[in-house]
């Protein structure tokens, strides 16, 4: 060890042989300054790694939409009434769902509304009194094995395709009621901004949202029940209306009665499911088309 007296070498011991400089406090000193300059490196190397950005406005935002989703299901009107701007988001999450929900539960599903279909012919008294019991017992033969078939593989039945190509269909149909609304509301002298009241209109939405959610669970675990859920969702959207042009005030006595408004809404839904019944008749006739031409499906058969 050098001494830092007088810079004489030392092998050891606790004074300097030159100088009798005490030699302990400069070993002190040196431990100290070494372990100064490592330990910002130790620090650095073994640092928690912050999370990505993106990473935490994902939770936060689901967090948010949770919390809300639940809350309107709870109290829907209270939740739809404090819905402000600050909730677009959520709300446009809400429509959303609702509009992929619905071919992605006739995507799972629409083997078993098939097989409700044919049951419900068979039922017609012009079918069933013409049929013998051993027709009856060959058809529910029939469905037994349509149910264990997985004839989407045959007929190679495209999930993109068919979802998110009506999943848009419908998202556009929804804008274009929740537009019609907002026209319709301001005609009544309702004095609010559109981000506000698509926030109000997608509160409300949460409820028949809902109802599709539980269909699509139903129709993952193939309960033919999912049908009366996807009924339910749908045809809510004509309480949504009046319960969104009703949470607001009118600014004037001279503006559209509410219930002109919400019959002319009417129309427009009318108009936008029939666009969407046809959509989705286009694509069932396409499945049946695909399955009379299908010769593994014959073969089944």
């Amino acid at each position: 060890m050098h001494c830092s007296n007088c810079g004489h070498f030392n092998e050891g011991g606790k004074f300097c042989v030159k100088c009798g400089h005490k030699l302990q406090e400069e070993a002190a000193v040196s431990q100290a300054a070494a372990a100064s300059e490592y330990q910002p490196q130790s620090q650095t190397a073994y640092a928690p790694q912050q999370p990505n950005q993106r990473v935490r406005q994902a939770k936060k935002v689901s967090k948010s939409f949770f919390s809300y989703f639940a809350e309107g299901i709870k109290n829907p009107t209270a939740t739809a009434q404090a819905a402000g701007e600050s909730q677009f988001v959520n709300a446009l999450i809400t429509v959303i769902l609702y509009a992929l929900s619905i071919p992605i539960m006739l995507y799972v599903g629409w083997k078993l509304l098939l097989i409700q279909f044919v049951r419900s012919m068979f039922k017609l008294p012009i079918i069933s009194e013409e049929l013998a019991p051993s027709d009856m017992e060959d058809f529910n033969t029939g469905v037994d094995l349509i149910k264990a078939t997985d004839i989407n593989s045959i007929i190679h039945f495209n999930f993109t395709d068919f979802v998110f190509k009506q999943g848009i269909f419908i998202f556009i149909g929804l804008a274009v009621i929740i537009g019609a609304t907002y026209v319709a509301a301001k005609f009544g002298k309702v004095d609010v901004s559109f981000k506000e009241f698509f926030s109000r209109f997608g509160t409300f939405l949460i409820i028949p949202t809902a109802l599709l959610l539980i269909g699509l669970v139903l129709a993952f675990l193939h309960v033919e029940y999912f049908s009366y859920f996807m009924n339910f969702g749908l045809l809510s959207i004509f309480l949504v209306v009046p319960f969104t042009i009703a949470s607001f005030k009118q600014s004037g006595t001279n503006g559209l009665d509410r219930i002109y408004s919400t019959l002319i809404v009417y129309v427009v839904i009318t108009i936008v499911l029939t666009f969407i019944a046809n959509g989705l008749g286009e694509e069932a006739k396409t499945i049946i088309t695909r399955m009379g031409n299908s010769s593994e499906l014959n073969d089944l058969f």
